[in-house]
């Protein structure tokens, strides 16, 4: 059934996935706040900034105004960074009021709100009034635009509190190489996606530094236990994390040039200053706040996440990354 479809962030991911939707046969919105992106989306069909190489289909229709974009959709598919997420998405709050929708309101974004820790669903849940929402869903996994565009074939997660929101997402995306599972562990799944990001950041570095195999399969092994670790503690079930939105997404973010947070990290390597390397990247790195984020709760729940600790103490005190890596290596003996 053909459905219209509000896709909120106009960057490599949300508009990817916008198109996905089109070429499903669905009616498909875009919002950016930049005119400039919605002439080139509408007339040139493409987006330069963020996928260079890529065309777009031509029924993807892009505007910057809110209202258009959000009339009459029954989905709204939120791609922003997260430290714009309570912003935009009070936004979309003050219009769904306004033309009194009910939509199933879904997010792609990876990443925890600094200050307050809040999971993504957790805002919308926030900021959102529950007469102006059909359900909250979390599309997470392990894949990248640049692929994605290409028809590469991809597997993700949608996550839900109630299974029926889930399988809604899954039937509006599914197709011969997009493949999308459900989960009722929303809590896992945003975590595992969000945490799997400082992990990024650490197999960038020891690229950069010029380790090799054995050291990247440690640091995924071990950042996978203490991601769980903290996931757990804060209500995941343990077996998200070894899904597509844990262990799969932690590995193809961890070993892709296509993330921004291994790239990152890479440079950090290779000694670059991080201003510069925020400068360079012109995109959010997402594993920069969330680093920040998951220190402070590993404080308040007294976990132990030394390699998150590491990173943090790099990001944040300037450390030097190889005497991080040595402490890691020299900490006291303990068992797997």
């Amino acid at each position: 059934m053909r459905e219209k479809v509000a896709v909120i962030g106009a960057g490599s991911w949300g508009s990817v996935l916008a198109n996905i939707l089109v070429m499903n046969g669905h009616q498909v919105h875009i919002w950016s706040r930049r005119k400039e992106q919605i002439e080139e989306l509408n007339e040139k069909h493409t987006n330069h900034h963020y996928l260079p190489d890529f065309t777009y289909d031509k029924r993807l229709v892009a505007s910057d105004r809110m209202d258009e974009v959000l009339t009459d959709a029954t989905t709204v598919l939120l791609a922003v960074p997260t430290k714009a997420m309570r912003t935009v998405v009070a936004d979309v709050a003050h219009f769904l009021n306004d033309k009194q929708l009910k939509p199933v309101i879904v997010h792609a974004s990876k990443g925890l709100e600094l200050g307050t820790h809040k999971r993504i669903s957790e805002i919308i849940e926030e900021e959102v009034a529950q007469e102006n929402r059909a359900g909250v869903v979390a599309l997470s996994g392990p894949s990248h635009a640049e692929e994605v565009a290409k028809k590469d074939i991809t597997l993700v997660t949608a996550a839900a509190v109630d299974l029926k929101d889930a399988k809604k997402v899954q039937h509006l995306f599914m197709n011969n190489y997009f493949r999308v599972y459900t989960n009722t562990d929303i809590i896992g799944v945003e975590l595992g996606a969000a945490f799997k990001n400082i992990i990024a950041l650490g197999a960038g570095a020891l690229h950069g530094l010029g380790y090799g195999d054995d050291a990247k399969a440690a640091l995924m092994t071990r950042g996978l236990a203490e991601i769980a670790r903290l996931g757990i503690a804060l209500g995941a079930d343990p077996l998200t994390f070894i899904g597509l939105s844990g262990v799969g997404d932690l590995i193809v973010t961890c070993t892709s040039v296509h993330s921004r947070n291994w790239r990152a990290g890479d440079q950090l390597g290779q000694g670059e200053a991080l201003s510069d390397v925020i400068q360079n990247m012109g995109m959010v790195i997402e594993g920069l706040s969330t680093t920040k984020a998951a220190y402070e709760l590993a404080m308040q729940q007294k976990i132990d996440m030394p390699i998150t600790t590491a990173i943090y103490q790099v990001l944040y005190e300037g450390k030097n990354i190889k005497q991080a890596i040595s402490d890691l290596m020299q900490r006291e003996g303990r068992s797997e």
